[in-house]
């Protein structure tokens, strides 16, 4: 979990308890998973006896942040920043242990309460000076947008220096002397370790944890819906069950080292009775289960089973079995469809190329000719079947699946 780091920095953890702290960015009022690994950073730190602090960017969120970004990111109101920053705070709650007994007991803190009373001047006297204009021009964010074709907005630019002054504020005020985060953020960072330096002569720590990808070159952490939230009301919890779930053998193998608290010999076991048993989906079993239950607790887990032993494990199951929530919670492509057309009667191939499930009627009947079209869970084998009301699950779902493993619910309204 570690890509790069301050000299001195593990030798300075292993002799005192240390505080440390991460910057979360309060664009929305969930994290998402490509938060899991700053949070799981911090849940190890106190694990180990260190002290965490989680900063949410009020001020910052204002701002904008120019790391590994190609172009400039809208600017949040005041209120929006508000309502966000209480979604992030509720859910972090729920991974670091807050009890003000605990000698480490982690803290959030918000940078907009020491930048509200700053003025600009107190700022560029305060902060600007200390850092010349050739060292934030040498990072290599900085560079990619000089030399691109939108430049770098001035606020942008000065995004480093207010980063910077968080990590002295809380080196100041709370004893902080580490920071970490993704290692786009090492820039931003580092310039904090030198305004402490620069400013008070003091010395910081700092590491980065690599960004994760994808073994197939995608995105991290993005399906056809869009981003798999921590927030079980934008992403429902058998939905983030079954992301993981589906991770390839490779990313499976990456993915359990760093998402779960496994321990490394366990682990070591888990990969080589996948090797030899790949069939089984032991590995990705074990991630999706550890990563559940972390993010959404044992009740929520059970449920996601028990869901997709109903859509998935048991196919000899009636489609009529499953309920409403099974059938929207399903992992695959929801298609809304005209009530119109099914109520006077649509061909099946003539519906699979209109709801875009096939590109084209032929495509679509070869298909079908081939067997490899169910609809509610029945392979489908005379290519002129008229759909109709009476195929209805619940009065508006079709359960339409292409091959093994493509599945789509059309919603009929």
């Amino acid at each position: 979990m570690i890509r790069d780091i301050i000299p001195g920095t593990e030798e300075h953890l292993a002799k005192n308890m240390t505080t440390g702290y991460i910057g979360f960015d309060p664009t929305a009022d969930s994290l998402h998973i490509g938060n899991l690994v700053p949070i799981l950073l911090l849940v190890h730190l106190q694990k180990a006896g260190h002290k965490p602090i989680a900063l949410v960017g009020g001020a910052t969120g204002m701002v904008g942040d120019p790391s590994g970004k190609s172009e400039e990111r809208n600017l949040l109101s005041e209120e929006v920043l508000t309502h966000n920053l209480a979604g992030v705070k509720k859910q972090l709650e729920k991974y670091l242990d807050f009890d003000p007994s605990r000698l480490n007991a982690a803290e959030m803190v918000n940078n907009y309460d020491w930048f509200r009373e700053m003025s600009f001047l107190d700022f560029i006297r305060d902060v600007g000076k200390h850092i010349t204009v050739n060292y934030m021009s040498a990072k290599d964010s900085v560079k990619k947008r000089l030399e691109g074709d939108n430049g770098m907005s001035f606020t942008e630019f000065t995004y480093q220096l207010v980063q910077g002054y968080d990590f002295y504020w809380l080196y100041t005020h709370k004893n902080c002397h580490l920071q970490m985060g993704g290692s786009d953020q090492w820039g931003n960072i580092t310039t904090g370790t030198e305004l402490i330096r620069r400013k008070s002569g003091g010395i910081a720590f700092a590491f980065t944890c690599p960004l994760i990808t994808k073994a197939d070159g995608g995105k991290f952490g993005k399906t056809e819906k869009g981003n798999i939230w921590l927030s079980p009301e934008k992403t429902p919890p058998f939905q983030f069950y079954q992301f993981w779930l589906n991770a390839t053998d490779a990313d499976a193998e990456k993915w359990i080292r760093i998402f779960t608290f496994l321990e490394k010999e366990t682990i070591e076991t888990l990969i080589n009775t996948h090797r030899a048993q790949p069939e089984a989906r032991l590995l990705q079993k074990t991630l999706a289960g550890e990563i559940t239950l972390f993010v959404h607790g044992e009740e929520e887990y059970r449920k996601a089973i028990g869901t997709t032993e109903k859509i998935f494990a048991d196919q000899s199951a009636p489609a009529e079995s499953l309920d409403e929530q099974d059938l929207e919670s399903m992992e695959g492509v929801k298609i809304d469809y005209a009530a119109e057309k099914i109520d006077k009667g649509i061909d099946v191939v003539a519906f699979l190329a209109e709801t875009g499930i096939l590109p084209s009627k032929g495509e679509a009947r070869k298909l079908v000719q081939g067997g490899g079209i169910s609809i509610n869970r029945k392979k489908v084998e005379n290519v002129q079947l008229i759909l109709d009301s009476q195929f209805l699950l619940h009065g508006k779902y079709l359960m339409v699946q292409k091959g093994k493993r493509n599945f789509y619910l059309v919603r009929v309204a």
